[in-house]
């Protein structure tokens, strides 16, 4: 009886896949030149291009949105009392010394424990994830999957947490117990390596698993795309489409790749719902994050962040094993029974943090919307596509709601940024 917890969600998940909420987000149409017959005021036509969201349309993106705060919260608190969970008891102690009796050695050990680790991480945060990932995503109509193929995809997702967690842990753990006072410092750079070589394998063996990939067939498309990458010398000769409408209603692009690789992939909602303008708009801002070497600028700035969580940590976990650690089994930093008490504590400087990790993030992608407009020179398709972002980004937040949670500038701020553009230069 003390599982039947875990078939609440399940049985939510259930009910909404026979009965999922209509889509009602819509966008108004507008006769043809309307575009050309705007305000050449950058004010006046952001106003312009938003009041073509029906207050429907409005009222459920903002719904959404704010949902994600508390979400936000919700998984931070979960994170806790999973670490709790795992500490109390000495449980992750008596985790460790079962994965000690099938292997050996300390890499193989830690292994097991850290793939261990991810399992029960996810079994325990299950209902969550389906209220989340399905039952909600669902009800503002914007998932595609039953409850069957969803659930498939988390379990291929376990699986690669696992294996990933398992080398992980492995490899940090290895790092730590030489270490000695300068762990936090040597954390760090295991943290950052690990990062890069994951943007640099995901794209070629993580997400091929989850979407298929195809070149994009249609050459009006694929030539305008190529000619805007090898206008800036980006390495690539394909542009390439994956089926997300089978997961998802939402239009998405990247341009993945460091260290001179480069792929450029947009998603089939995008071709299927953009016109040619819009998707120049959109690839344009992409690329510009390739060109402008966001990858590693990012890196770069997050090796300072992560630097800073692991000194935190050092502070906070001398402590908490000086009060906790007998209680907890735990012989020291370097045990590796200690990953749960590491991982709340980074989760709780990480939580602190999000203000400035989000303005990382945004500061990249402002200069990615400027390097797309000089590039694509589409300011009105980059309108139109950020008011179809609007289905699942709040529109218009305050200034401090943005500077908080918006780890991209809101679309009031980008469409305001395409027809500030347009002033500029004076284009129709």
């Amino acid at each position: 009886m003390r599982r039947c917890w875990l078939l609440v969600p399940l049985l939510l998940a259930l009910a909404c896949a026979a009965a999922a909420a209509p889509d009602t987000f819509q966008i108004s149409p507008v006769p043809p030149g309307w575009q050309e017959s705007l305000p050449r005021d950058p004010e006046l036509a952001t106003q312009a291009y938003l009041a073509r969201l029906p207050a429907a349309s409005v009222a459920q993106s903002n719904a959404y949105f704010e949902g994600g705060y508390w979400l936000q919260l919700w998984n931070f608190l979960l994170g806790l009392l999973i670490a709790w969970v795992l500490l109390h008891g000495a449980r992750s102690a008596r985790l460790l010394a079962r994965a000690q009796r099938i292997g050996r050695k300390a890499v193989a050990r830690d292994f097991l424990y850290g793939a261990a680790y991810a399992a029960l991480s996810w079994l325990l945060s299950l209902p969550l994830t389906i209220y989340q990932g399905f039952v909600r995503e669902h009800q503002y109509g914007m998932a595609t999957q039953s409850f069957g193929p969803w659930f498939g995809e988390q379990l291929v997702a376990l699986a690669v947490g696992m294996l990933l967690t398992g080398v992980a842990v492995a490899l940090l753990y290895a790092v730590l117990r030489r270490a000695g006072e300068a762990w936090w410092l040597w954390g760090t750079a295991v943290g950052i390596a690990l990062l890069a070589l994951l943007i640099v394998v995901s794209p070629v063996f993580i997400d091929p698993l989850f979407n298929t990939y195809k070149p994009v067939e249609d050459p009006a498309i694929r030539d305008s795309v190529l000619a805007m990458a090898h206008s800036d010398g980006v390495p690539a000769d394909a542009v390439y489409e994956f089926d997300a409408s089978r997961q998802t209603t939402r239009v998405s692009a990247n341009v993945s790749g460091l260290f001179g690789s480069a792929q450029i992939r947009l998603n089939d909602n995008l071709l299927r719902r953009a016109t040619l303008s819009e998707i120049r708009a959109v690839m344009g801002h992409e690329l510009g994050h390739y060109v402008l070497n966001h990858g590693l600028k990012m890196l770069s700035q997050f090796t300072l962040l992560v630097m800073a969580a692991f000194l935190f940590c050092k502070w906070a976990m001398r402590r908490l094993l000086a009060r906790h650690g007998a209680a907890w089994g735990l012989a020291g930093v370097a045990d590796t029974a200690s990953l749960p008490l590491l991982a709340a504590v980074f989760s709780v400087f990480m939580f602190a943090a999000t203000p400035l990790f989000n303005t990382v993030v945004r500061t990249q992608e402002l200069e990615a919307d400027r390097f797309g407009l000089n590039l694509a020179r589409e300011p009105h398709g980059m309108a139109e596509a950020h008011l179809k972002l609007v289905e699942y980004r709040k529109a218009n937040p305050g200034p401090i709601e943005e500077f908080v949670f918006y780890d991209h500038p809101s679309p009031r701020s980008r469409i305001y940024e395409a027809m500030r553009w347009r002033q500029a230069m004076q284009t129709p």
